[in-house]
Parts: structure tokens; sequence; C-alpha cells
């Protein structure tokens, strides 16, 4: 049974950092794509960082060159690095997993793509 449970969320000023994990269970954690979509409040779910079974990363033009996505295959777990943080980064952080297609190249940010998810982890950013 597929299961992944995020962590490291919490309250940062703006400008700050913050470090979120998804430690993940039931598959085979190497072989997929997995991404971090956060949903903001009054608004919809929205992709913010993938990456594929290579490492490769992909991200909004939101968080590009202050979202870092990496993985560590070795203890299934997938990362999110978040520097200079804004207000409008406070969501709930989800990942997810796209167990559709074994060996993925090119992750993508489209949710419809994703087949399991985690409970999130909540990130607030004052100002």
């Amino acid at each position: 049974q597929v299961h992944l449970v995020e962590s490291g969320g919490g309250s940062e000023q703006s400008g700050g950092s913050l470090r979120l994990s998804c430690t993940a269970s039931g598959y085979g954690f190497s072989l997929y794509c997995m991404a971090w979509f956060r949903r903001a409040p009054g608004k919809e779910r929205e992709g913010v960082a993938s990456i594929d079974r290579g490492g490769n990363p992909t991200y909004a033009d939101s968080v590009k060159a202050r979202f870092t996505i990496h993985r560590d295959n070795a203890v299934n777990t997938l990362y999110l690095e978040m520097n200079s943080l804004k207000p409008e980064d406070t969501a709930l952080y989800y990942c997810a997993v796209n167990t559709h297609t074994i060996g993925c190249r090119g992750a993508s940010l489209n949710e419809n793509e994703y087949t399991y998810w985690g409970q999130g982890t909540q990130v607030t950013v004052s100002s």
C-alpha cells in the first residue's frame, strides 16, 4: 500500500527558509516521478515542483530560483528546500507520486497525472 507522509512545515517570516520532507513507502520509490503541490486558502491546488526518475526537476514560475526539489532514493524521501519565502507561499503543501509510468522521464506539474497523495503539511509565512 502506497503511503506518503509529509513533514517539515511550520511558521516562518518572509525571507526565511524551510525544508519539507516526504517519506514514501509501499512502492518502488526510485522508479517514479514525484511532485510537490500546494493549496493556498481560497485557491485551487497548484503544482510547485516535480522531479523525474533521473532527478531532473520542473518548477512553477512562481518558485523558480527560490525552491529546490530533490530526492534521496536510498531513504525513499522527497525534499523541497524553500528559500526566500514570501507570504504568498502560505499554503498546505502535499507530495504526490505518479505511478502510471515506470521509469518516468520529465515530470509534469499536472495534478491529474499523480495517483497517490500525502495528507499535507502546513507552511505559513508572515510578512
